[in-house]
């Protein structure tokens, strides 16, 4: 599992040297449901043992739970302070991602939860050889 966790290093770090990357856009807005702070994925965690370490190196990460595993037997988290009703209770003191949440830009596909407020704006193979123009996208639900 350490060389698992090794080989992410080296591909994330091999990653900046793309000269070009595919991105995503996300449109919409939030309905306040929640979902994705009861659902989430964290890349490169694949374990307990890997979660509690960052919650060792990263403290603030110690607001999230593991929530379960989904069909793909990958981590699902929660956070603690989301409200039954789908709200932040520490709305103020949220962390950079939840802030940021959903990133405009991302460089992998994603899977948004079912009725959520936003989509994932797919680029086809012809958007990407077009320089990505918005007239040719399409969206993905």
């Amino acid at each position: 599992m350490i060389f698992d966790f090794l080989e992410n290093i080296k591909n994330e770090f091999l990653s900046y040297f793309v000269p070009e990357r595919v991105e995503y856009e996300i449109v919409g807005e939030c309905k306040k449901c929640g979902k994705c702070c009861n659902y989430m994925y964290s890349f490169d965690t694949y374990t307990e043992k890997e979660f509690k370490i960052m919650q060792f190196l990263f403290p603030a990460y110690r607001r999230f739970y593991i929530r379960g595993k989904d069909k793909d037997g990958n981590l699902i988290f929660a956070c603690k302070y989301v409200t039954k009703e789908g709200l932040c209770s520490v709305y103020d003191k949220r962390l950079p991602m939840c802030k940021k949440y959903p990133a405009k830009k991302i460089y992998a596909k994603a899977d948004l939860h079912e009725g959520c407020g936003y989509r994932v704006i797919d680029k086809t193979f012809e958007d990407y050889l077009s320089k990505g123009t918005k007239d040719n996208k399409k969206e993905v639900d």
